[in-house]
């Protein structure tokens, strides 16, 4: 198959149809590729559609429609104009359409490539505690020039009305909140709602919430790789739900990015990325004058970086695997040691901090893998290390590894052309995804970057989906989350003239039997269907039932959170509007993400 030297942009992790569509075909065998780092770029599924066109004869005729569908949206990156319903085009070099509404272009030597694509939607959420509304508009740009430089930008302004969102769940806090995130009533704290939303920072505003998201980049590439700089949303670890080593669901930062294919079986991925700390750095500030006189301190968040590196092989079509590492660090500059792509950064960080016998920075291990052992099956897996101990395996040992594991299956195309089945299971350990240092969290603007559900907690998830015409997905899921007691990662403290032993702190938390004591579950049954009329346009609907719980939790030692009842708990990880039992409708229809 030959190489499409063009548009070397990644492809939004909400374009959830066309990642459904190529996912099918690696599980049904007709093509083989990684599916551990996300999102996909759109040369990289533009080569997985041209693929499967040379072996359309094992397609059902719904998956050739889609195949097509899918060829017209990446048309552009196979050198040619998009075909619509209501266009003005030359059918060369440019072409305006209504349907699906985007303005493309592309000169007649193939070096220029631009598309220009409005975004709109809307979503209406309902049930019998009232009415909550997003709704959302912006614009998308995509050029790539002598196919090999790709540039991109968007803005979205979104926003959040409802009568339970007024005032509550969106007031004005030092650092915001997010989607069904509120405050428990103390000053400057959060509470850490428990869903897979997308999270955020909110801008001041009395109505709910409103805030704008704008996305972009720019990348060098060659047949080999490519280099870059952006700002997207990047999901890391098998998963279908949710991911447990990168999720792609806490707010979008800024990265430098290497991205090296050189070969069918392998593909190297690293970044370096400006986290946002929410910590406040008493040494920065400004001083801002006011009507009193005096000046007002505003002190400016503390510095946080990250770095991260993946490897992936595959050396048969039937197994691939993954591993890498990362490093979440708090320097007042960042360090040139972790921009060197292949490095082991844990052993980089042992060279830069044991000299002044101070705490390490935050390290991070991890690993996913898929196996086809026939085509329609996928089993696969994903961990994440935390901190490892061999010597915590022993049954004597009452300490435990603060890791998360994730496995599951996706059963695919046979013997129903077009029903898959799912399921998925993730535990993850006590103190995993922590840190005695605020600024050194695994977590970006306040949200964890692991699985949303955090330490001491499991997850089940199960799915049925068919697809019955081109272009729609009926689904049916259960999710059934619980949230275990949760411990404080502290340090033993020092005594006068003492030095701490920095794993001294950790162990009486991972020494607490884990998923002993749960203090918040809920349990969540989903119908929906959605279909996507246009490339891009989306119109979708769905039926949930949950019930939320909270639990009363009486543990009371050093390292366990402040005991609280069971609306307390309730209170800190659900939102009013999905606390109890529910049964909740929406509706939407939208241009774009």
């Amino acid at each position: 198959m030959s190489f499409l030297s063009a548009q070397d942009i990644p492809v939004s992790l909400e374009y959830t149809q066309v990642y459904s569509f190529v996912d099918e075909l690696i599980v049904d065998g007709v093509i083989s590729r990684q599916t551990t780092v996300q999102p996909y770029t759109r040369r990289q599924i533009a080569e997985m559609l041209q693929e499967a066109e040379g072996k359309d004869s094992l397609l059902s005729k719904r998956q050739q429609k889609d195949l097509q569908f899918y060829l017209n949206a990446f048309a552009l990156e196979r050198d040619t104009i998009q075909k619509n319903v209501v266009q003005y085009s030359n059918n060369r070099t440019f072409n305006l359409s209504l349907f699906n509404p985007q303005f493309s272009y592309i000169t007649k030597n193939k070096k220029f490539k631009m598309t220009i694509e409005p975004i709109l939607g809307m979503d209406l959420y309902g049930s019998k505690k009232g009415a909550v509304i997003k709704r959302w508009w912006g614009v998308e740009m995509r050029m790539d020039i002598v196919k090999h430089i790709s540039i991109w930008g968007s803005l979205r302004d979104i926003s959040y009305n409802g009568n339970l969102l007024r005032g509550k769940y969106f007031t004005s806090k030092p650092f915001g909140a997010r989607l069904n995130q509120g405050f428990d009533g103390e000053v400057g704290s959060r509470t850490s709602a428990l869903n897979n939303e997308a999270g955020t920072q909110y801008k001041e505003a009395t109505y709910g919430g409103d805030f704008s998201d704008s996305k972009g980049g720019i990348k060098f590439y060659a047949w080999f790789g490519s280099i870059g700089v952006q700002r997207e949303n990047i999901r890391w670890g098998n998963a279908y739900h949710a991911s447990n080593i990168l999720s792609g669901r806490n707010p979008a930062v800024p990265q430098l990015t290497i991205q090296l294919t050189p070969c069918r079986w392998f593909q190297f991925d690293y970044f370096h990325a400006w986290l946002v700390s929410n910590v406040k750095d008493s040494t920065e500030f400004y001083l801002e004058n006011t009507t009193s006189g005096k000046s007002d301190i505003e002190y400016r968040p503390h510095n946080k970086f990250m770095a991260a590196n993946m490897f992936t092989f595959t050396p048969v079509k039937y197994v691939s695997f993954s591993f890498g590492n990362s490093i979440v660090y708090a320097e007042r500059n960042v360090q040139a040691a972790y921009f060197i792509p292949f490095a082991f950064f844990k052993s980089l960080d042992h060279l830069l901090t044991k000299g002044i016998a101070s705490e390490n920075q935050n390290s991070q291990a991890f690993a996913s893998v898929a196996v086809y052992p026939t085509d329609h099956l996928k089993l696969y897996g994903s961990f994440f290390l935390d901190e490892f101990k061999f010597s915590r395996l022993k049954k004597s040992n009452k300490e435990k590894n603060p890791i998360s594991y994730l496995v599951g299956f996706n059963w695919s195309g046979w013997p129903v052309r077009g029903l898959s089945l799912k399921g998925e299971f993730m535990r993850s350990y006590i103190a995993c995804y922590t840190h005695s240092i605020d600024v050194l969290t695994y977590e970006s603007n306040s949200f964890g970057m692991g699985h949303y559900m955090g330490d001491n907690a499991q997850s089940i998830y199960l799915e049925a989906a068919y697809k019955p015409i081109r272009g729609m997905t009926v689904r049916l899921s259960f999710t059934h989350n619980t949230k275990y007691n949760s411990y404080r990662y502290l340090r033993v403290a020092r005594g006068e003239g003492g030095k701490i032993n920095p794993e001294d702190g950790v162990s009486n938390a991972i020494a607490q039997k884990p998923f002993n004591k749960a203090i918040f579950r809920n349990a969540e049954v989903k119908a929906e269907c959605v279909y996507e009329i246009f490339p891009n346009m989306y119109a979708r609907a769905s039926i949930t039932y949950n019930n939320a719980q909270g639990f009363d939790n009486t543990t009371s030692d050093l390292n366990s959170e402040l005991t609280g009842t069971a609306q307390y708990y309730l209170n800190r990880f659900c939102p009013e509007f999905y606390q109890g039992k529910n049964l909740t409708a929406m509706v939407g229809l939208s241009l774009g993400f």
